[in-house]
């Protein structure tokens, strides 16, 4: 059967002209993905003509005559645009008329209107953003990214479950680290959630290497890194901070004088390399993990590009039964606690 994906349009810095010619893009590259562009039926159509394309079996356009802007508030986007392009996205996800859902609008009402309209998982108190980071021994999963400010440490041994879970299935690696994010690798750093949320990891079976500090992420020290949505967030933004300046210092560099002009030109193909390693657009794409569906958020700024790792994100985790995997994991810890309670 093949996976069928609801596109939110005109969310984004963007909008259709990246999310369109993205998904065009994608479906030729793939002949088992269905695509269903959601939004303004008059600008997506205007971005298929223009581009030469047009609805067909596998690419089709659902209108939503609403759109959340990227400064609203998640609760009113929630309450009063029922027909906006993300909410009837999400929709087709609860229907089951798609098996998964990317958008690039406002993180918050995502968050709040897939929250409310697909709900938890059994077991699962909280939903968390997670997504891949580059590392030195090719990439790392770190979740909670911004979702969750304020954490229990049982929430943050959900979330070690939920990204283990995860990149099992995505990276197929049978017992993935997982490491909590700490100011210290010593059990006595940290605040008392963090030392609480060691024990709980420590006891429940997966595979958990300990503490790890912020350098460890980008060694490779974990799989899977587990903190809080304000940690996380500030981590996030934070790393892509650091990306940008160095970039800008190498073009300054390079651009200084004839001389350094000259050597950039040598040097040109170990720029190339070292620019696509580092470049965000690769790792796009971060899924709200702990709902009953599969929704996928695209950074706001992404190109085309990035937009369609997005997509590839989405129907990974569609393929590799990401739901149907956490739906066991979390099952079975519940019939265990029920069975020694």
């Amino acid at each position: 059967m093949d996976t069928t994906v609801a596109i939110d349009c005109m969310g984004g810095d963007h909008g259709p002209h990246v999310t369109v010619p993205a998904a065009l893009k994608f479906l030729k590259s793939t002949s088992d993905v269905d695509i269903v562009l959601v939004g303004l039926r008059d600008a997506i159509e205007a971005e298929l003509k223009a581009r030469g394309a047009k609805a067909g079996p596998r690419l089709r356009v659902h209108h939503a005559s609403e759109v959340v802007s990227m400064d609203e508030s998640p609760a009113l986007a929630l309450r009063n645009k029922k027909d906006s392009s993300i909410r009837v996205a999400v929709d087709l996800v609860k229907s089951g008329e798609a098996h998964a859902c990317v958008s690039a609008g406002n993180t918050g009402a995502l968050m709040a209107i897939s929250r409310f309209v697909l709900k938890m998982l059994p077991g699962i108190d909280r939903p968390a953003i997670i997504s891949a980071l580059p590392t030195v021994r090719g990439s790392t999963y770190v979740l909670d990214l911004g979702a969750n400010v304020d954490c229990a440490p049982e929430h943050l041994l959900q979330f070690g479950i939920m990204g283990a879970t995860l990149v099992t299935a995505v990276e197929h690696k049978d017992r993935p680290t997982v490491g909590l994010l700490n100011i210290g690798e010593e059990d006595i750093k940290g605040n008392e959630v963090v030392k609480k949320a060691a024990e709980l990891l420590r006891a429940s079976g997966l595979n958990f290497i300990g503490n790890i500090e912020g350098d460890g992420i980008y060694k490779g020290e974990a799989d899977v890194v587990v903190c809080d949505g304000f940690v996380g967030n500030v981590m996030l933004k934070a790393s892509e901070g650091i990306v940008q300046m160095v970039r800008s210092f190498i073009r300054e560099e390079f651009m200084r004088s004839p001389l350094t002009k000259l050597a950039s030109v040598i040097v040109m193909p170990v720029l190339y390399a070292f620019r696509k390693r580092l470049d965000p657009r690769r790792f796009n794409g971060a899924t709200l993990l702990g709902l009953k569906g599969i929704v996928v958020k695209s950074h706001g700024s992404a190109d085309a590009f990035g937009f369609e790792r997005a997509i590839e994100r989405a129907t990974e985790e569609v393929k590799n039964e990401v739901l149907h995997r956490l739906m066991l994991r979390f099952g079975s810890n519940e019939a265990a606690e029920a069975a020694s309670s």
